[in-house]
């Protein structure tokens, strides 16, 4: 079977889709968050357009840009958080897909500066251990991106102080699947702390599970 074609309107699919599917997750609402891929062996991506409508994007709407900001299409303005993507872009090259997320629990968090530590399992395998917070900065300056590829270390998800969730993946499966993952881990890590004392599985327990996240899903 051979393999699926990659072009720029198969990647505005993707994102048109990505963008979606976190919509309906509840990850996002209308005019806030964004999701951006890379294109491949070029120093370019395509974006979600600022006040993204998640309802109503099309592939039309979905701007081309060059690292650099340039903007290569003509339809809508760029999410005001480019730089943001560009800088998980140049720091990481096996980061095919970006996407920034304002989804509640984890946000919560993101507000306390309060990180996740490992819970489960899946942590380590998809996310590459627990989730840091990276020191706050003013959205859509570089500097954001400078301090989430800090905190991130050698992981695949970020909390942003005081603004939501930052992850990347090699794929937009897999990116999809950190974002929600996230979430999953702020809530379930919110609710054990209303109970009592969550227990923190401590990271030697997990040397397997790096090795898988290392060969498969790693960005770094």
């Amino acid at each position: 079977m051979s393999k699926k074609r990659i072009t720029v309107r198969s990647l505005k699919t993707d994102v048109v889709n990505a963008a979606k599917w976190i919509y309906r997750k509840g990850l996002v609402d209308i005019g806030e968050g964004n999701v951006s891929t890379r294109i491949p062996y070029k120093n370019e991506l395509l974006i979600t357009p600022t006040y993204n409508d998640y309802e109503n994007l099309i592939e039309k709407d979905i701007v081309h840009l060059r690292f650099d900001g340039k903007q290569l299409n003509k339809n809508k303005s760029p999410s005001t958080e480019f730089r943001l993507h560009v800088s998980i872009y140049k720091a990481r090259p096996k980061a095919q897909v970006v996407i920034h997320t304002h989804s509640p629990y984890a946000t919560m968090l993101s507000v306390i500066k309060k990180e996740i530590p490992i819970l489960m399992e899946e942590m380590v395998i998809l996310l590459g251990g627990d989730i840091k917070i990276s020191n706050f900065e003013l959205a859509h300056t570089e500097k954001i991106g400078i301090n989430a590829i800090n905190a991130m270390d050698k992981t695949n998800a970020i909390l942003l102080a005081n603004h939501g969730v930052l992850v990347c993946g090699r794929n937009i499966d897999l990116s999809l699947k950190a974002a929600e993952l996230v979430e999953k881990m702020a809530m379930i890590y919110w609710g054990s702390l209303q109970i009592g004392k969550p227990f923190e599985i401590p990271k030697e327990a997990f040397i397997k599970f790096y090795e898988d996240f290392n060969s498969k899903f790693s960005t770094y």
